[in-house]
């Protein structure tokens, strides 16, 4: 790539798109500024009513299409246990990804629990070993797959298993699973130990704007159960097609987010307006269930029928967390400092991403251009470069919406406390 390359914009995210979001939750403003009258900013405000419509709509749209469905929580996406709660209260089992996700998970009564991710310990193992009556364990590796039979066999255990496929053997995604063209190989070895009853397959593709790379996945699988023995297939009782939905509203960028944007920073250039906001479409998740169910239709159910898992974690609890936090200090006209670092989510989200700032209190549907930045000292803590608001003043209580992915688990103890949790 040369300094005259140019690539192309992603499309502006439409204002009025915009405008109907943030209107969403001025229209809330009471709700949320009555909250702060007894907790003080800056707050992660979890909303447990979101979380239960969320869970409901996801599996009424796959229920009516699928004729046996099991959901799981991705307990990484947000880890705090009252969401977690909330989710087993609405039928959903847990998926984790370690020994504290899975200790979590048991403490809190969970009784559908799958057990993902690579490199298992011994204690892990051990652990979910010792819950099997509660567990399944998805293996990562043939490796993984000798360990949990040792264990298995020498704590005089039965459990329930599957095995994670790869979807690209190629890149960074092979560290997770096994080739397709490895299943057959890996039933055989799983025979071997009679304690491990191998009966599902789990994959998982990421960061999914539409169905077209799970549907292909699926359509891969497909074609490789339809050439193993009919003996094998038997066995399978269930496949996982992971999660990954991104929320309906899409991915929305600051320019520095952009192809273009790191391609200018990477020769020195200024990554682009920070007045202009870009976006990437998401599908529905009823779109998701009719096009996903019309693959697992034609490609698995008639070869395995089985239960369909799915395991959904950022569509869930994405706009289930509001984050607030309050003005301190005006530097300049354009320049504010919050009491609130973004060591909140963990990671510099907003020089790339972008999310509305909103101004409760002056409340306006014109965006301000502003440097809103955080009290950590490094200049990476930063908000945002504009607020919604009539004015902006030292005691105005900012928020930041749809904070509740990717954030809370990320969030790091650096400098200044972290957001107390709230739930409503």
């Amino acid at each position: 790539m040369t300094s005259s390359t140019v690539l192309e914009w992603p499309p502006v995210l439409p204002p009025d798109r915009l405008k109907a979001f943030v209107r969403h939750y001025f229209d809330r403003r009471e709700v949320y500024l009555g909250v702060l009258e007894q907790h003080p900013p800056p707050l992660y405000l979890q909303e447990s009513g979101v979380l239960r419509a969320r869970a409901g709509r996801m599996k009424r749209a796959f229920e009516e299409l699928l004729p046996d469905t099991a959901f799981y929580y991705a307990v990484k996406s947000n880890h705090h246990p009252h969401v977690a709660g909330i989710l087993i209260d609405e039928g959903f089992g847990l998926d984790v990804s370690s020994g504290l996700e899975l200790a979590m998970a048991l403490e809190l009564g969970a009784q559908d629990i799958v057990f993902s991710g690579p490199g298992k310990t011994a204690d892990e193992l051990q652990l979910a070993l010792a819950n099997a009556d509660r567990v399944i364990l998805l293996m990562d590796s043939f490796g993984e797959l000798e360990r949990a039979g040792q264990l298995a066999a020498k704590m005089g255990v039965t459990v329930a298993c599957g095995v994670r496929l790869t979807v690209d053997p190629s890149g960074l995604w092979r560290k997770f699973g096994i080739p397709l063209d490895a299943l057959p190989d890996f039933f055989d070895a799983a025979s071997r130990w009679p304690q491990l009853d191998l009966k599902g397959l789990q994959f998982h593709t990421s960061w999914n704007m539409s169905p077209e790379p799970q549907v292909g996945f699926i359509t891969a699988l497909g074609g490789a159960l339809e050439s193993m023995p009919s003996a094998l297939r038997d066995r399978i009782a269930f496949i996982d097609i992971g999660g990954g939905y991104w929320p309906e509203q899409g991915e929305w960028l600051q320019p520095a987010g952009t192809p273009e944007g790191r391609r200018r920073a990477a020769v020195g250039l200024a990554t682009g307006p920070r007045d202009r906001h870009y976006w990437y479409a998401a599908t529905s998740i009823e779109t998701f269930a009719e096009k996903l169910s019309a693959a697992i239709h034609r490609h698995l159910l008639p070869l395995a029928g089985c239960r369909i898992c799915l395991e959904p974690g950022r569509w869930i609890c994405n706009d289930a967390v509001q984050l607030l936090m309050t003005v301190v200090d005006k530097k300049a006209p354009d320049v504010v400092i919050t009491d609130a670092g973004t060591n909140a989510v963990g990671w510099e989200r907003f020089e790339t991403d972008y999310f509305p700032v909103l101004n409760l209190s002056r409340p306006s549907l014109t965006e301000q251009p502003c440097f809103i930045l955080g009290a950590l000292c490094t200049p990476h803590d930063v908000w945002g470069y504009a607020y919604f608001g009539d004015d902006i003043r030292p005691g105005d209580i900012l928020m930041i919406p749809a904070q509740g992915a990717y954030t809370y688990s990320l969030r790091q103890h650096f400098i200044k406390p972290l957001p107390t949790v709230y739930t409503i």
